[in-house]
C-alpha cells in the first residue's frame, strides 16, 4: 500500500526550513515506522552519521534523497552546511546508525547549532534501545516510580569507570548504559564484584535482531551467566537496579527535617519531596511527610 493513502500522516505539517530528528531501527527494519518514511521521502535531503551504514536502510524503502557525512569529527562544519540548506528553505532530516538520534551519538550539537541559528527542530521519534529494555525489565528492576539514569556507552578511562561504579553502588535510581562486546565480560564482572550479591541486573543483548536476548541476573550469579554463555557479540544495554536503603540505614528524622528546612526558603513542599526523594532515595508518601513535618515546625517558630 502507497503511502500516499495514509492520511493520517498529513496530520501534522512538513514545514520547510526546519531540521527533523527521523529516528531508525536498530536492529529490525520492521520497526521503521510510517512517519518516518513519509518524513524521509519528503526532505530535501539526509544528514547520516555514517552514509555509508544508512544507505543500504535507504535503498530497502527506496528512498533516494541526496545524503551527506555528519559525525562527531565533523559535526560543527557539517552543522554550518545543513544551515546553509535551511536559509534556502529547504527541509533536512538527521539519522544515526540505529535508534533515536543526539542518544549518546552526534546529533547534539547539531541540534544546538540549528537551534542557535533560528530554525525549528522536528523530532520523530521511534525504536530506543533504552525504551526498550526499560518495558522488559518488569517492577523489580524499575520500581512504580519509574526514575532512572541513563549514562550513556559505559568510559574507557579507569578513573572515569570508578566515579561511574560508585555512582551507580549507591544510587537508588535504576542505572541503565551501553557496552560494546569488547568490554561487556569485564565490565559485569566489575559490577559482580562490586555490587551487592541480591542486586538485579538486567543484560540486553542485540535487541529486535535475530539473536536477541534479555536476562536477568543478580550480581552473585553474573560470573556464572558468562561462563554458560557462548557468544558475547553484538551491542549490549545493561540496567542495574537502584540501591536499597535498609531500615538501619534510613536518615533519622531529625535529620530530614534539617535538610526539609534548609530548602523550605526556596521551595514548596512538593518540591522539596520531590528532592528527599531522588537525593535521599525515600518514598513520595514519606518525602512529603517531612515536607509537611517541617511546615508544620516552622509554622510553631
Amino acid at each position: 500500500m502507497e503511502l500516499s493513502s495514509f492520511d493520517f500522516l498529513k496530520q501534522q505539517d512538513l514545514p520547510a526550513g526546519a531540521l527533523y530528528m527521523v529516528a531508525t531501527p536498530i536492529g529490525n527494519l520492521g520497526d521503521i515506522t510510517l512517519r518516518a518514511l513519509h518524513v524521509l521521502n519528503s526532505v530535501d535531503g539526509i544528514a547520516c552519521e555514517d552514509t555509508r551504514h544508512s544507505a543500504p536502510l535507504l535503498q530497502h524503502f527506496g528512498i533516494h534523497k541526496k545524503c551527506v557525512a555528519l559525525h562527531e569529527h565533523n559535526e560543527m562544519t557539517g552543522a554550518q552546511t545543513i544551515i546553509e540548506r535551511l536559509t534556502q528553505n529547504e527541509r533536512w532530516a538527521y539519522i544515526s546508525d540505529a535508534g533515536t538520534p543526539g542518544v549518546s551519538d552526534p546529533g547534539a550539537r547539531l541540534v544546538n547549532a540549528v537551534q542557535k541559528a533560528g530554525f525549528r527542530i522536528i523530532p520523530i521519534p521511534g525504536a530506543s534501545a533504552v525504551s526498550s529494555a526499560i518495558s522488559a525489565s518488569g517492577s523489580v528492576m524499575l520500581p512504580s516510580e519509574g526514575r532512572f539514569q541513563f549514562l550513556g556507552f559505559w568510559p574507557n578511562k579507569a578513573k572515569e569507570r570508578g566515579t561511574l561504579i560508585q555512582d551507580i553502588r549507591n544510587n537508588s535510581k535504576t542505572s541503565i548504559f551501553f557496552e560494546s562486546p569488547h568490554q561487556i565480560r569485564d565490565t559485569l564482572i566489575t559490577l559482580s564484584k562490586v555490587l551487592e550479591p541480591e542486586r538485579q541486573v538486567l543484560i540486553g543483548r542485540e535487541l529486535t535482531k535475530k539473536f536477541e536476548q534479555l536476562v536477568t541476573l543478580t550480581a552473585a550469579t553474573i560470573p556464572e551467566w558468562l561462563e554458560k554463555t557462548e557468544s558475547l557479540r553484538g551491542e549490549f544495554i545493561v540496567l542495574v537496579a537502584g540501591r536499597q536503603a535498609n531500615a538501619d540505614e534510613a536518615p533519622e528524622h531529625s535529620a530530614l527535617l534539617l535538610w526539609a528546612n534548609a530548602l523550605s526558603p526556596y521551595l514548596g513542599s512538593k518540591e522539596i519531596a520531590a528532592v528527599l526523594a531522588q537525593v535521599l532515595g525515600l518514598s513520595k508518601k514519606e518525602a512529603y511527610q517531612v515536607a509537611l513535618d517541617a511546615k508544620d515546625q516552622n509554622g510553631q517558630q
